[in-house]
């Protein structure tokens, strides 16, 4: 399956069992976050030693409602703590790692 063109494409992907084997790994990791799976979302993450990763990890432990690690790992990304749900987070994040 092709990389999706827009958000409203990737979450149609997520009726799937698994994310196709040759999208990214960020791209997948967004793809488990979405489908529910944390764990398997989380093992990509911190395999993913760049500002991505931890910008999707950041994320991640913001889902889990530890906001102490979340904060740690934004700082890393250097991103701030964000003001918005997780769903436009999540929209965010995912949309930035279609058009980059």
């Amino acid at each position: 399956m092709a990389t999706p063109k827009s958000y409203e494409d990737f979450k149609q992907t997520l009726t799937e069992s698994v994310p196709p084997v040759d999208w990214p790994e960020a791209l997948k990791a967004m793809w488990f976050a979405g489908s529910d799976n944390w764990e398997a979302s989380h093992d990509i993450a911190q395999d993913m030693f760049n500002t991505m990763g931890s910008w999707i990890h950041a994320y991640l432990h913001r889902v889990e409602g530890d906001k102490f690690n979340a904060g740690y790992w934004y700082r890393k990304a250097g991103k701030s703590y964000p003001n918005m749900s997780l769903e436009e987070e999540h929209q965010k994040i995912t949309e930035y790692l279609l058009n980059n």
